[in-house]
This record gives C-alpha cells, structure tokens and sequence, in this order.
C-alpha cells in the first residue's frame, strides 16, 4: 500500500465514527476495510441493552463486505475514542475481530491500522496480532 491509500483508509476510520451507535459506552469506532477491489467498506460500533449482542466497528465493517460480495481483503485501519473527542489512545481489535480477520486474511499480508489521528497511526500484520492463530485450513 502507498501513502495515500494509506491515509485514504485511515480518514475513512476516523469518518465511520459518526456513524457509531454506542449509547452505553459512549466509545465510538469506526473501522474502514480495504478489499481487493478496491473497494473500501465501513463499519461503526452498534450496541445493545443485551451487550452480548453489540457488534464491532471491525466485524460490522468485513460481515459488510462480505455479504456484498466481497472475500478478499489487504487491510484496516480502526479508530476508537469517546464520543465527541478525538482518539486519544489506540483501539486495539479484540479477540473475536482478529479471529473473523483470520477467517479471510493472510496473516503474514494483511495490515491492520490503529489510529489516533491522520499522522499518528501504528501498523501491525495480522500475524502480529493474533500469532500462532486457527484458520479455515486447520479444518480440513
């Protein structure tokens, strides 16, 4: 990825905030997914009363994609902060969105972004992230 997309994913995340549904927490995310088309999809935090129900920024954005039709993807960048604010810390994917991530990833390929701000921004692999991990090939 060059520096442009780069930043083009990056303000997509900060961007897919606004559209967080977190009245609980009050902690907006916003996910922007890179396919391989090209194509960026987004996604917004969405939580429940019933908060086994919420849904992440990062899962809203690749459940998405992939249900449009989309499979194969290069990378995301995800920005996390209190409603209102800017980032001030970096929002980390959980567990279960590193483990969809592997679902339809390359671990040692795919980038993931966390970002507090355009210019200020840590890049991972997914491998990074969830070394060591479980994927559709350990069924077969």
């Amino acid at each position: 990825m060059n520096k442009k997309d780069v930043k083009k994913l990056i303000i997509a995340s900060l961007e897919a905030r606004n559209y967080s549904y977190s009245p609980y927490s009050e902690y907006s995310v916003g996910a922007a997914l890179l396919c391989k088309s090209g194509r960026i999809a987004i996604g917004a935090n969405i939580e429940n009363a019933s908060y086994g129900a919420t849904v992440c920024a990062e899962r809203t954005a690749f459940f998405k994609a992939v249900s449009e039709g989309e499979r194969e993807f290069e990378a995301i960048a995800i920005a996390g902060g209190m409603h209102g604010e800017d980032p001030a810390e970096y929002a980390y994917p959980c567990g279960i969105c590193r483990q969809v991530m592997r679902e339809f990833c390359n671990t040692k390929k795919f980038k993931v972004f966390v970002v507090k701000s355009e210019d200020d921004y840590e890049e991972y692999t997914l491998e990074e992230l969830l070394p060591k991990s479980f994927g559709p090939e350990n069924i077969v």
